[in-house]
C-alpha cells in the first residue's frame, strides 16, 4: 500500500514548482509567440483586406474616369464636326455667291458684247443688203 508521508507533499511541491518554472520559462514565451504571430497575421489579412478595398475603389475610379473621358471625347468629336459643317456651309454659301456673282458678270459681259455685234451688224446692214440683192438680182441696186 502507499503510505502518505512528507514526501509525498515534497512531490506535489516539487511538481508544482516544476509547472511554474516550465511555465515561465516554456510555456508564456510560446504563448506570447503564438499571440504575436497571431496578431500580425491579423495585421495582415487586415492589409490585404485593405488593398483589395484600394484595388477596387482604384479600378471604380479608372473605369469612371475612362467613362468620363469618352464622353467628354465624343462631345468633343460631336461639337468639331458641328462646327466642321457649318464651316462647309459657310464655304458652301461663298462659293455660291461667288459663283453667281460671276455668272452675273458673265451675263452682263455676253449681253454687252451681244449689244457690240448687234450694233456693228446694224451698221453693216445696208451694206449686206446692197450685196445680197446684186447678188440675188445679178445687177447693183
Amino acid at each position: 500500500m502507499v503510505k502518505i508521508d512528507v514526501s509525498l507533499f515534497i512531490q506535489i511541491a516539487n511538481f508544482l514548482v516544476l509547472i511554474g518554472i516550465l511555465n515561465v520559462i516554456l510555456y508564456r514565451p510560446i504563448r506570447n509567440a503564438l499571440l504575436q504571430r497571431k496578431e500580425k497575421i491579423g495585421g495582415l489579412e487586415q492589409d490585404i483586406e485593405n488593398s483589395k478595398k484600394d484595388t477596387k475603389e482604384k479600378a471604380d475610379a479608372f473605369s469612371i474616369g475612362i467613362r468620363d473621358a469618352r464622353s467628354k471625347g465624343l462631345k468633343e468629336k460631336e461639337a468639331l464636326i458641328q462646327a466642321a459643317a457649318e464651316e462647309e456651309k459657310e464655304v458652301i454659301r461663298k462659293i455660291n455667291e461667288k459663283a453667281q456673282s460671276e455668272l452675273t458678270k458673265v451675263r452682263e459681259q455676253i449681253a454687252k458684247d451681244a449689244e457690240n455685234v448687234r450694233n456693228s451688224l446694224l451698221k453693216e446692214i445696208d451694206a449686206f443688203a446692197n450685196d445680197i440683192g446684186r447678188k440675188i438680182l445679178g445687177r447693183t441696186v
